[in-house]
């Protein structure tokens, strides 16, 4: 008996994005699929509702990958119908999953089982800013989080600037939205006054921000980033 297939289904990045792309892209997919692993089974719910889900939501089996479930997480539970033939489903909070998430476990699990796994068409931040930024988009490295040690992320920002010259790449990393303008305070206090800046906020939302100017312009600008996801990119080449 063939194996089914694990669907990589991207969820929109910010609460009133339009959906109607998402509807067209995915409807067919989501009402094929009844079993879901999910980042967050309430907002799971809420887009599988918006885009277009005919099937009754109590009829859906939902595996809960999130923060405070992973490590006593049952793969082989979760992938028992697959590897029976039935097709499931990946999603996370937000954007795609397995960038910068959690579900590159169950990704990677899925391989272990010889499981297809296939990746839809949706928003990711961090793609999105880059192609917004102006910066290098054929040699970029993506770093995650930086350090929370002043010293230790001082130096961080120091190297990765240094590497950005060197290598004429794009660097890009995050921060929990509640330190965005910590780490901002941090990146004009260590970089050179030309290192170029891209700051991409609240992506597709209604206030979505995106711009890009030197260090020494962000020194003049006023902006208040706190409790806002971020994507930060420095260019120094």
């Amino acid at each position: 008996m063939a194996k089914g297939s694990l669907y990589l289904i991207p969820v929109p990045l910010a609460q009133e994005a339009e959906k109607a792309s998402y509807t067209l892209l995915h409807a067919d997919i989501i009402n094929h699929i009844k079993e879901y692993v999910v980042e967050n089974e309430k907002t799971a719910r809420k887009f599988l509702k918006e885009a277009g889900l005919k099937r009754p939501q109590q009829e859906l089996i939902i595996h809960d990958y999130g923060k405070h479930q992973r490590e006593k997480i049952n793969y082989h539970e979760i992938f028992k119908n697959a590897v029976a033939g039935e097709d499931i489903g990946l999603m996370s909070e937000a954007g795609c999953p397995a960038i910068a998430d959690p579900g590159s476990d169950v990704v990677a699990e899925a391989h272990k089982r010889g499981i297809r796994v296939i990746p839809m068409v949706g928003p990711n931040s961090i793609l999105m800013s880059l192609m917004a930024s102006g910066f290098n988009g054929q040699h970029f490295s993506f770093l995650g989080y930086l350090p929370i040690d002043k010293s230790a992320r001082s130096k961080k920002i120091k190297d990765i600037e240094q590497i950005s010259q060197r290598e004429k790449s794009t660097q890009i990393f995050i921060e929990t939205p509640f330190r965005n303008n910590q780490l901002l305070a941090e990146l004009l206090k260590s970089c050179k006054p030309q290192t170029k800046l891209c700051i991409a906020c609240n992506i597709t939302a209604g206030d979505e921000y995106i711009f890009t100017q030197s260090i020494s312009q962000w020194k003049d600008t006023k902006i208040d980033l706190h409790k806002k996801p971020c994507i930060f990119l420095l260019f120094a080449g």
